[in-house]
């Protein structure tokens, strides 16, 4: 056997400027929470950087537009979709995406979120749909599940608009979070699993996941 690796060999370092912003986030997520449990917005306004939906392809071919779900709650989505190239062959699954930030903080167009949703859209072929989903605690449990499952409702029954989405198959169709978007994804999946027969629905959160294999009603798996 070779000699053993001292502890953190091997580890990559942060760039000073990545840690920088980690630790700006860090600080501002920790000032912007107030001892009653609100959250001082404006305060946090000031680190949590927002890129605009452009339905002007980037360099990789990824074009974003915004839609409105329910406009009386505030609720939209934004949605990345990759090169026609890409597309040209068949309809491309859908990764419903739903943001970190313990349930109160950040948003779909929060820039570092609007970046990864981009290349998940470029990397995996397909289309993304990032939930800006109502946050706590002006909006109260469940208002994020509600929210995923009416998006959901929306991509089954209204459907994406054509002039800023390439063809979809909903029967692809994948939901995923990180951190409080885990949460989500994994409740919203739960909701639409036991709930009437709909379009069929996967979901992941880090390594658990529900799935569903067919269009009739299945019990949520674990792996």
């Amino acid at each position: 056997m070779g000699p053993a690796k001292k502890k953190g060999q091997g580890l990559a370092a942060l760039p000073w400027t990545v840690r920088f912003q980690v630790f700006a986030l860090s600080a501002a997520c920790d000032l912007s929470q107030r001892r009653d449990g609100t959250v001082n917005r404006s305060l946090f306004s000031l680190v949590d950087r927002q890129t605009h939906a452009s339905s002007r392809p980037d360099a990789r071919g990824v074009r974003s537009a915004d839609v409105v779900v329910d406009a009386s709650r505030g609720l939209w989505a934004r949605v990345f979709s990759p090169s026609a190239e890409q597309a040209a062959t068949a309809p491309l699954p859908v990764v419903v995406y739903f943001h970190g930030g313990g349930f109160s903080l950040l948003s779909a167009a929060s820039t570092p979120l609007d970046a990864m949703c981009r290349r998940f859209c470029r990397e995996l072929g397909a289309v993304v749909v990032s939930v800006n989903y109502r946050l706590a605690p002006e909006h109260r449990y469940p208002a994020a599940y509600d929210d995923g499952e009416d998006v959901l409702r929306y991509l089954t029954t209204t459907g994406l608009p054509a002039d800023i989405s390439v063809p979809v198959d909903l029967s692809r169709c994948f939901l995923a979070g990180d951190s409080a978007g885990g949460n989500i994804a994994h409740h919203v999946a739960h909701r639409w699993t036991t709930s009437l027969p709909r379009t069929p629905m996967s979901a992941s959160r880090g390594s658990s996941s529900c799935s569903r294999t067919s269009a009739a009603r299945s019990a949520p798996t674990r792996s």
